[in-house]
Parts: C-alpha cells; structure tokens; sequence
C-alpha cells in the first residue's frame, strides 16, 4: 500500500464491499475508524445505486484506542443483526483498523448469532480490491455452497458480477440471453442480485459461467474441485470471443452450438470504404487484465488496429498479460502507478488510448482521445441507458465507444484545416445555406474580424486576436461585456488586459 493523488484499486475491503453491496441478505460488519466510511459515497453517487449499502461500521475514533475496542465491534454486531435481520453476515477490518489486531472474525465466532458468520482476512497491506472481492465471495461459497442433485434441464451459475463493476449489471442480460439462445437457464447470479440462500444452492447447476475472472475465479476453481462443475474460460466480449464462448458453453454441455447474430451491427461497416480511415490506428490498451486482454483481440482482430502498447494494473493478472503482450510483439506494463502508464503512452505515442478513467485524463493531457474499457471508471461509466461490453449488443456498444473518439478527432482536425478556407472558412457560415448566410453580429461569426470601433470605444490589435480565440458561440456576448466594462469606467480603448478584467469582473 502507498499513498497516492490517484488508485487504480481500492483497499481490500472495498472488494468485499462490492460483494456485499451487490447482494441481498447479506451484511458487512466493518470494524473501521471514521474516515474510512465511505462506501454510500462509492455506491449512490458513482453508481448511482437507488438504497444504501448493507454495511455496519464500528467507526471508533482516536479517544477509542485507549478502551475497549473489541467491545465496540461486539456492539456493532449485535446492532446490526436486530435492525437488518440478515440471513448471513461478513466481518472483517479495513486497512486502518487492521493495525489495532483486534480480530473480527475471531470475536464475531464467539457472540453466538443465529445465522452464518464469516470472517474475512483480507491483508491490506499486501492485496487489494479486486483480490478482496475474489477472496470474498470465495469465503461465501466455500462455507454456504452444498453439493446436490443438478436440476433437470441443464442450468448454469453466472460467477463473478458485482456492484461497482464496470458494466456488470448490463453484462448479465446479454450472458443470459446467449445461454438462454441455446436453451439452458441461469440457475443461480452471484453475487450480483444473489441472496446467501440462493449460494447454497450454486450445486444445483451443471456447470458455471466464469465472467470476471478478477472477482470470481477462486469461487469457480473451488466449486470445480469440490461440487464438480465445470466451468467456462472463455469471457465474451467482442464477436470473435462471443462465438468462441458459445462453442465452448457447447462442448461442456454436448448441447448444438447456437448464436443469433441478427443485432450485430459490426461486419456491414467494417465492410465499408469508411472503415479504411480506422485500419492501422495506433492503439495503447491498458485496465484491468480480463477486458485488456478482450480489447487487445478486438482491436486487432476486428477493428484493424496496431496495438502499440499493453498492460495491466492487478499483479494477479501479470502473467496472462506478459504472455499476451509477447504475442502482440509488444513490452508488457505492469503497474499500478498512473504516472508510469502516462510515461508509457507519451512513448508510444497512440492515436487511441483504450483505458480507465485514469488514462482519460492522461488523454486530455497528451491530446490524444480516450475510450474508457475498463474500471476505475467514474459516474459517467455508469449510464442510465442499457449498454453491456458482453455478448453481440457488447459489441456493438464497443464499435459506437471505440470508433467516436476517433471520428470525433477527424471532425475537428478537418475543421482546424480549412478554418482559413475562402469557402469554408468559419465567417462564411454554414455551407448548406448556399452562401446567403449573415451573421447578425460580426463579432458573433467564428473568425470574423471584431470592428474596430464600438461606439466610442476603440478596440486594440492585440485585443481583437484575443477576441477571435474565444469560441464563436460566447464571442458576441464576451465583445459585448467587455465593451459595458470598459464604457463603466470611462476607458477608450480595450486592450488585451481589458478583456481579461472584464472576464474576471463578470466571472464573479
């Protein structure tokens, strides 16, 4: 752990957060100081969740340290359970409160709760988000999973969705929807909308669907080694790895390999002569390793890009990320230190960068445009309107956010191009009015020269370039103001400083 202006992940009991928020019935008793609460801010304002997270904090303060904190988290617990009434509770320490070693887990055994309690040892000084929530939900199966009869027809456990993942609650549709287009049924979701009751009955499926290895992979091995339920590799996002999920789905179950490709929008455009203006864009991916790696095959594969730069931020992910990169005969980035990833895209020098939240500043910093891919994402990442990375809908939701920051680009180089155009210059007006436009203000036409003269106020040379730089559809009301505030103070000329003061003065 460090201190840092920017994360890539949280602490490890933010993972456990994420399982526990996603649930239902489920309870997180945190033993935490204040200050480390939070998680309403993480789950009703980024994600815009519409009730609170079910987590209970001890939130002992300094003055605390020299009673009985232990007592305090005894407290918290028996509090939790009279007003929640959960059907399981998980208890653990954050990163602050880990250093006072009172041991949650251990108390919480001793209390006697009528329901299920597990203790998580998260080590928050060694791992971190995406480890905590793997670990978590693991835990949850692990002690509330039974081997049993699978059900008649053949049904399948969506493993790994949480709350704050990005784009998970969309994802979970389209999975469903391609299991369901060769008739198998989603037997159990976890942890996302799952009850601790609905986790016991995870052996009832025929097999799991692994869809964030980073959340759900050790829930998965151990379900394979102890309820003996295979489960799924591949992750479908993009055509190519949709079509390779359902052959795979196929030879798990013996079922016809079916997918109905009737929405995908992707192969007429690609078959365009406009998609020519994307082949061999330079592209620099970077997030977490399951959508790095599904967005390097994509934009190799399927969008004709050079990728020219790859890694990841989660280390448990390294190894799978190395050997991909070699693969795309590219230098692997493993980092969680944004400042190191800025360095390595100012190096490659991409005309895409594919990445977090991070790397959208990095973008705006360095003039180069930005998909966002993976988490950390921001408020904006979370959109009302349905819009999944999995499955052929995914897939048309990556082509519109992939191919917009480039065309965009397009657009305003073009328009930097011809800004001194005789034709098409920003004064001519709009082209598709034949010429007969005029603007009802010179100073309100983009590029047009601000008159000299305003009344008795005379504009400067300096003053009059500063003015064009103003964008064309504030520049009107900007001349405007600056000439009341020079006329107020019974000024002659606006020079460059008076256009500045006038801007601070109404910027008030």
């Amino acid at each position: 752990m460090k201190l840092a202006v920017w994360t890539y992940e949280g602490p490890p009991h933010v993972g456990a957060l994420r399982v526990a928020t996603a649930m239902t019935g489920l309870h997180y008793v945190l033993h935490a100081p204040q200050g480390d609460t939070y998680a309403d801010l993480l789950f009703t304002m980024i994600e815009r969740r519409d009730h609170r997270p079910p987590v209970t904090y001890t939130t002992f303060q300094a003055r605390d340290l020299g009673a009985d904190t232990a007592n305090l988290f005894k407290t918290a617990c028996e509090a939790a359970y009279e007003r929640f009434q959960p059907q399981a509770m998980i208890v653990g320490a954050s990163c602050t409160a880990e250093l006072i070693q009172d041991d949650p887990g251990g108390m919480a055994e001793t209390m006697g709760m009528p329901i299920p309690i597990i203790p998580l040892e998260l080590p928050s000084y060694q791992r971190k988000e995406n480890f905590g929530a793997d670990e978590t939900l693991f835990q949850l199966v692990r002690r509330l999973a039974e081997p049993m009869a699978r059900t008649e027809t053949i049904t399948a456990n969506l493993i790994g969705p949480t709350a704050l993942g990005f784009r998970h609650r969309d994802d979970i549709p389209e999975v469903t929807a391609l299991l369901e287009g060769m008739g198998i049924k989603v037997n159990v979701c976890a942890p996302y909308g799952a009850s601790p009751a609905d986790l016991a009955r995870l052996g009832a499926a025929h097999f799991n669907v692994l869809m964030y290895p980073e959340t759900g992979e050790a829930a998965c091995r151990w379900m394979e080694r102890e309820l003996d339920q295979p489960f799924t590799r591949t992750v479908p996002i993009g055509v190519g790895a949709t079509r390779d999920f359902v052959a795979e789905v196929a030879d798990i179950t013996g079922l016809e390999p079916r997918l109905d490709e009737s929405r995908l929008r992707l192969p007429w455009y690609s078959a365009s002569v406009d998609s020519t203006y994307l082949t061999g864009k330079r592209v620099f991916i970077f997030g977490d390793g399951t959508h790095v790696a599904t967005a390097a095959r994509i934009a190799r594969d399927e969008m004709g890009f050079e990728v020219v730069g790859l890694g990841c931020y989660n280390r448990e992910m390294a190894r799978k990320i190395r050997a991909l990169a070699k693969e795309f005969g590219v230098a692997a980035l493993i980092s969680d230190d944004h400042l190191d990833v800025e360095a390595a895209i100012a190096e490659a020098a991409p005309e895409l960068i594919l990445g977090t939240q991070m790397e959208r500043h990095t973008g705006k910093r360095l003039g180069v445009p930005c998909a966002v891919i993976s988490a950390p994402v921001h408020v904006q990442d979370f959109p009302a309107r349905y819009s999944p990375q999995m499955g052929l809908e995914g897939a048309n939701v990556i082509f519109d956010t992939w191919v917009h920051p480039l065309v965009m680009g397009l657009e305003e180089h073009l328009l930097t191009m011809f800004r001194e155009d005789f034709e098409f210059h920003d004064a001519a007006g709009p082209s598709h009015h034949g010429g007969a436009h005029v603007p009802r203000d010179a100073a309100d036409a983009p590029g047009q020269e601000a008159p000299a003269k305003a009344g008795n106020v005379i504009w400067l040379d300096a003053a009059e370039r500063e003015l064009r730089k103003i964008p064309f559809f504030v520049r009107g009301k900007a001349k405007r103001n600056t000439e009341a505030f020079a006329s107020e103070r019974g000024l002659g000329e606006i020079s460059v400083d008076t256009l500045y003061e006038a801007k601070a003065h109404y910027a008030r």
